[in-house]
């Protein structure tokens, strides 16, 4: 599959699997966003030491401001994503409950004066995932570029649904893999083959 090609495919995955996340009834996603929950709590005891970030949510996404308000209790720090300048890589900047956001692109709302933060894990959406962890986002290789630039590499941690799980997204040497993927079935760890392993349900 040459670039022109693949972009081509992505594009149309990235349409397809978006219309089918949000073509899911609200009851239904509030169930699986409880059980990714839960998955992650019981699968990571430590996301309550050190900064998490994760994405506000846009079109269905899996919701972590939930977790990140449970983290909070715990005395985690919780931070989001801020889009400094294209083609660049992310800033992470602290927020919580009172913390002033701003609107940025696709109208998803970015902490606008709080200082930055480099987290200790990343929760990242996935519109698509495949068998080796690799992700399909929105196209524009902010992640990527993020994860490329930074010294200490945050824990990456996929979370996404089973309705979103693809053979292969076809990926390129900038293509970054997530050390886990989380869905509302359990737990994934990228092993060191390169290849996605069920760890099993971390709840009943």
């Amino acid at each position: 599959m040459d670039m022109q090609d693949l972009k081509a495919w992505r594009k149309a995955e990235r349409q397809r699997l978006i219309a089918e996340r949000t073509a899911v009834d609200p009851a239904t996603l509030a169930q699986w966003r409880g059980r990714i929950d839960a998955h992650l709590e019981a699968g990571f005891p430590d996301l309550a030491r050190g900064p998490v970030a994760f994405c506000w949510p846009v079109l269905a996404e899996y919701d972590a401001r939930y977790l990140g308000r449970r983290l909070r209790e715990r005395g985690a720090m919780t931070a989001l994503p801020v889009v400094v300048a294209p083609r660049t890589p992310l800033a992470f900047r602290e927020w919580h409950p009172g913390v002033r956001l701003a609107e940025g692109a696709m109208k998803i709302p970015y902490p606008a004066e709080s200082r930055e933060v480099i987290p200790d894990t990343v929760l990242l959406p996935m519109n698509g995932w495949d068998a080796q962890g690799y992700r399909l986002g929105y196209g524009a290789g902010f992640f990527d570029r993020t994860l490329a630039s930074l010294a200490d590499r945050p824990r990456v941690i996929g979370v996404a649904y089973e309705i979103a799980r693809l053979e292969t997204i076809h990926p390129q040497a900038w293509d970054i893999p997530a050390d886990f993927v989380v869905t509302e079935r359990g737990l994934y760890r990228r092993a060191s083959d390169g290849w996605l392993v069920f760890e099993g349900v971390a709840i009943g």
